[in-house]
């Protein structure tokens, strides 16, 4: 029998007063969950997504929690001109940028035989070089401040092999070596730049975008015969934005139970 999901712990106060972007926020996913979790620990939280009517429902969701909508601006992070726009929007709100959850990305199916110079392309750009693009527009700012946190959003399949998503791993790899180089880069400042990698976390948009039956075959392979909840990822995203994680910098975090 699969393990039931704990509940979701109340917050602490790990992010008290401090300021957090995050990207993708819309919908159901970790973004969403992330922006959650940041607010119940003390944050003020903006959120983005390239959905406008998505990131309007997501924002009035999050007004259930501390009586205010927290301010949105969208933002397609394959654009290097949003981005920019982001950022600078982001500063302008809040004084200054804390945090900057990286989640965007973008999965698929397709054996590397069929697959598109498109498909690669797109997968690429969405999930590894907005990363790039987006912890470029706020390094500057960060290490003028000489403080800040970027934790980026990776994956399993940066590790582990998987027929159909070769796209999608080479990106979710990319992010690691991605943070652990420029984490070195930003450290002079006091900058952090780490990531979480996740093995399966269940929100309704996966669900739609992937093959009959390889969830369940996804989950058969966890310890606890369970996906995970997108909070329990967002738990240790926002533990690795908090100052518990000072002496963190470069890191990849498993959130994953899956056997060895």
């Amino acid at each position: 029998m699969p393990s039931p999901p704990p509940i979701a712990p109340f917050g602490h106060g790990l992010l008290k007063d401090k300021t957090v972007v995050v990207t993708a926020a819309a919908g159901t996913g970790i973004g969403f969950a992330v922006a959650k979790r940041c607010l119940e620990e003390g944050a003020v939280v903006l959120i983005s997504d390239q959905h406008d009517r998505r990131l309007v429902e997501a924002s009035e969701t999050l007004a259930k929690i501390n009586g205010k909508a927290p301010p949105t601006l969208r933002c397609d992070v394959t654009d290097e001109g949003q981005v920019q726009a982001l950022i600078a929007g982001a500063i302008r709100e809040f004084g200054h940028i804390d945090v900057l959850i990286n989640n965007a990305g973008l999965g698929g199916f397709a054996p590397v035989v069929e697959m598109r110079d498109e498909q690669w392309s797109k997968v690429l750009d969405v999930t590894l070089t907005s990363v790039f693009r987006m912890t470029r527009a706020v390094l500057p700012h960060m290490i003028e401040r000489r403080s800040g946190a970027i934790v980026n959003n990776a994956s399993v399949l940066g590790w582990r092999a998987q027929k159909g998503q070769a796209h999608y791993a080479a990106a979710k790899a990319g992010v690691m070596a991605f943070t652990r180089c420029v984490a070195l880069e930003a450290a002079e400042a006091g900058v952090r730049v780490n990531a979480v990698s996740p093995s399966l976390a269940m929100h309704e948009f996966l669900s739609k975008v992937t093959p009959d039956g390889l969830l369940e075959e996804l989950v058969s392979r966890e310890a606890f015969g369970r996906a995970a909840e997108p909070w329990e990822i967002a738990n240790v995203m926002v533990f690795l934005a908090s100052d518990y994680a000072s002496y963190m910098t470069g890191e990849v975090v498993a959130v994953s139970n899956q056997h060895a």
